[in-house]
């Protein structure tokens, strides 16, 4: 595996993109040292886990693996450990607090409202987060600000409250169109479901593909208002780092 894009075919403004989201992972692991990854194994993700391998291998690699993922996203993991002769720490939710959840609301319950649905995301996503960042100074994740209405201003480099540590966002600006681009030139492995018109996966039952001209992240949690489509993972009180 390469550590050069020299030969790669990828667009000059491309390129630039790529070193300045190196330029951020390598500023980030010089400042804060104790760096971790949270690979949620989408497309982003399997292009900055790429970056890492390949740029800065000193950054630490985890991923949640929630309990219901499709078997296409575990499989996506295995391909990704095997490719860059790499393991992923995975974190899993405590069995104790899903035991309670489905015995108090029912295995199914986030369907039936808001409320219900984040309590599961907190279950089986935001506890485990918080124990997979315990020790960290700073965390790196792959969210656009063409994501979605909720992470339009989103910084490369942002204050995270909630877990009270560094967020560093290195593809912020990237398009969807950008971020294909460089999965397909660097031959980089993912969810076989993005075929499928799947571009943003999370949990089986709360992901579903979308039709020509929705947005690309109609399919999750698609029973709710697009203003409301986090999990918790990505509050929107972030702010700038301070100067």
């Amino acid at each position: 595996m390469s550590d050069s894009l020299d030969k790669s075919s990828l667009s000059s403004e491309l390129k630039a993109k790529v070193e300045h989201a190196v330029s951020l992972l390598q500023t980030a692991h010089q400042e804060y040292g104790d760096v971790t990854f949270a690979n949620s194994l989408g497309a982003e993700d399997v292009v900055i886990n790429d970056l890492i391998c390949r740029f800065v291998p000193e950054i630490e690699v985890f991923s949640l693996d929630t309990g219901r993922l499709p078997e296409e996203t575990l499989t996506l993991l295995a391909k990704l450990e095997e490719h860059y002769d790499r393991k992923v720490k995975v974190y899993y939710p405590e069995a104790n607090a899903v035991e309670s959840y489905v015995r108090e609301k029912g295995i199914n319950a986030f369907y039936q409202g808001q409320d219900l649905r984040k309590a599961c995301c907190h279950v089986r996503k935001v506890e485990p987060l918080k124990r997979a960042l315990s020790d960290k100074k700073a965390w790196v994740t792959g969210i656009r600000r063409e994501q979605a209405m909720t992470r339009g201003t989103i910084a490369f480099n942002e204050w995270d409250e909630g877990n009270q540590l560094q967020k560093i966002n290195p593809l912020a600006d990237w398009t969807e169109k950008e971020v294909w681009a460089y999965i397909k030139a660097e031959e980089v492995p993912y969810n076989e479901l993005h075929d499928l018109h799947y571009p943003s996966i999370g949990c089986a039952p709360c992901t579903r593909a979308i039709a020509v001209g929705e947005d690309v992240r109609a399919g999750r949690w698609w029973w709710e208002n697009p203003d409301s489509k986090e999990c918790g993972l990505h509050p929107v009180t972030s702010l700038k780092k301070p100067s």
